[in-house]
């Protein structure tokens, strides 16, 4: 029993994205909740049937099996099936018998792929394309995607629900885009991949094993772009080594108590090396042809950051590599770092100057920024912007640094 309750959530999380992708591609995106609630179904009957009698020899078939036998009887039993199906066979009795439910691991991943593209359409929003990503293509749990979006179940399944309806509106279809529509597309893609790791890595939600999961399954996503010929973009390898660079790191970033520790502060004995040399592997890579992607110039500036010692190559190099990113694709969160950079090369007086140059006084990232910049020059005007941004911060985790800043400057 005790092994039944630890594979079925592990399983759930692996096989039911799977099981939804091929299901859906058969029925249709407007038919996105059929297949979930054949997927969901399918789980349920694993908990019942292996709790009385035991794990299947097969667990993975045995799922795969149930799966197609549901799908089926709901075709038969449905105007669905003579709508999305009988056309294809031709009326042939005989075939819709025969009629079966590809679950090979190259349609899985086919499938997996052009769902992919469906999710992150341009007509929704980027907040709605991650949340089905999460739900659809990684399989996570209503209550899991709400804490990795630090709000409440009720939002998320607003959300999902707007999402839908607005690709049933616009009849997105699951399929490959043509080769001349493929490099805008995977554009949006690649953005949509981005903005899940980044949810996994910058959040700050308590749950620390939940954003390394929202991280790997974005990990995992890109490597299937770059499993396709069609999809296998320098800008996709950038991507992958952009969060190989990053993950890195993961495990050096926050302490026991879950409180997050500054790169400078980190452990680099508990920086991952494999990872960051599959991230070299995957920059060079990246290096071919003539676009210039801002996966390739993050990728870069990580790069650096996994060379622990400062030297003056170092800043320079990453001063450089965000100077070229703002002129590529301009951010204040990108200006800030930049600063910090344009401190770490060129000293903090240069610094104080251009970051007060931004004006991002509602910001709370801006205030600690010049608290840093500004402590041993002028303690007072430290202090201030550090109460500034304590007033400003949201995050347990950003207060609980700039606090313990303020207290390293002592009373004046």
């Amino acid at each position: 029993m005790e092994q039944t309750e630890e594979l079925i959530p592990h399983l759930f999380r692996t096989e039911y994205r799977k099981l939804t992708a091929v299901l859906t591609k058969i029925f249709g995106l407007e038919h996105i909740e059929v297949a979930e609630d054949i997927s969901s179904d399918t789980f349920l009957m694993a908990s019942e049937t292996w709790g009385i009698k035991g794990l299947p020899e097969n667990p993975v078939a045995w799922l795969y099996t149930v799966a197609k036998n549901k799908a089926k009887d709901y075709l038969k039993r449905n105007t669905l099936f003579d709508q999305k199906i009988t056309p294809h066979l031709q009326n042939n009795s005989s075939e819709i018998q025969e009629f079966e439910i590809d679950l090979s691991e190259q349609n899985i991943t086919d499938c997996q792929l052009q769902m992919m593209f469906a999710v992150c359409h341009p007509t929704i929003s980027s907040e709605a394309q991650i949340s089905l990503s999460l739900r659809v293509l990684c399989g996570f749990g209503i209550d899991e995607i709400a804490n990795a979006f630090l709000t409440n179940k009720e939002v998320i399944n607003k959300r999902l629900f707007r999402a839908k309806e607005k690709l049933r509106m616009e009849q997105v279809k699951i399929e490959f885009p043509s080769q001349g529509a493929i490099e805008g597309r995977l554009e949006m893609v690649l953005r949509t991949l981005y903005l899940l790791f980044n949810e996994g890595y910058y959040s700050a939600g308590k749950d620390v094993t939940l954003r390394k999961e929202v991280c790997l399954e974005a990990m995992r996503l890109t490597n299937l772009l770059l499993e396709n010929k069609t999809t296998n973009k320098p800008a996709v390898n950038a991507l992958i080594s952009l969060m190989c660079f990053h993950a890195s790191r993961f495990e050096a970033r926050v302490n026991v108590n879950g409180e997050t520790i500054l790169y400078q502060n980190q452990n680099e004995n508990l920086w991952n090396e494999e990872l960051i040399t599959q991230g070299e592997c995957f920059l060079n890579q990246a290096s071919v042809g003539d676009k210039l992607s801002k996966y390739h110039l993050e990728a870069g500036i990580a790069y650096w950051h996994t060379h622990k010692q400062d030297t003056a190559e170092k800043w320079e190099s990453i001063l450089q590599l965000y100077n070229k990113l703002l002129q590529l694709e301009y951010s204040p969160i990108a200006a800030l770092n930049r600063t910090y950079a344009l401190s770490k090369a060129n000293g903090k007086n240069e610094a104080i100057i251009e970051a007060e140059k931004l004006n991002l006084n509602d910001n709370h990232l801006y205030h600690a920024l010049l608290g840093n910049l500004y402590t041993g020059i002028d303690n007072s005007k430290a202090r201030f912007h550090f109460q500034n941004a304590l007033k400003l911060a949201k995050s347990k985790a950003d207060k609980t640094i700039i606090s313990k800043n303020i207290s390293d400057l002592g009373s004046d």
